[in-house]
């Protein structure tokens, strides 16, 4: 990953839970120098369970060999649809960096609360994605990562050589732009 030129695929989604059962995943191929030269969208169902179909056919929609990397912001998406992250690692083959933004003393009790039903899967997905750890970004912000492929400082630098300013790398941060625009295109 210390490579000069290299590239990664940064996922994030939007939705609007009143007006829509599906939420808009969008994918933004970056290399290191920041140029843009790849996209994709997907959809997944808002409260559903099927987050990591949808993440992996974001990368496999691309068919691309060069893709370095993938960074996933959050592994709990789409009002609690869970991303297996080790299954998405497993069916990419790829190193993937899992970022969140803030502290948590965890999310199973709305789990329990929202999903009668189906909380213990999801649960069970949720915590075999395995604990976070806190790290320094060159920014002097805090992220929360989990790391499958990649060891945690190689995850680290991977962050800071894509993030210009603040907490969120740009390939995430151009995602999220997407996904919002697409969700607010197909909701007029």
């Amino acid at each position: 990953m210390d490579k000069p030129a290299i590239r990664v695929l940064g996922i994030a989604e939007s939705f609007d839970r009143s007006l829509d059962k599906n939420s808009v995943l969008a994918g933004v191929v970056m290399r290191s120098d920041f140029i843009v030269d790849g996209l994709t969208i997907a959809k997944c169902t808002v409260g559903g369970m099927d987050a990591t179909e949808a993440v992996v056919s974001l990368y496999k929609k691309l068919d691309r060999t060069d893709i370095n990397a993938i960074l996933l912001s959050g592994c709990v998406i789409s009002w609690y649809n869970v991303v297996d992250l080790a299954a998405v690692h497993e069916a990419t083959g790829v190193p993937l960096v899992c970022i969140t933004y803030e502290e948590s003393e965890g999310i199973r009790e709305y789990f329990i609360k929202n999903f009668p039903d189906d909380w213990q899967a999801r649960v069970e997905v949720y915590e075999r994605n395995g604990v976070r750890h806190a790290i320094k970004l060159w920014t002097g912000y805090t992220a929360f990562i989990r790391c499958l492929g990649v060891e945690l400082e190689v995850g680290r630098r991977l962050l800071d050589k894509f993030t210009l300013h603040g907490r969120v790398p740009e390939p995430v941060r151009l995602s999220k732009l997407i996904a919002r625009q697409v969700v607010r295109f197909a909701l007029t």
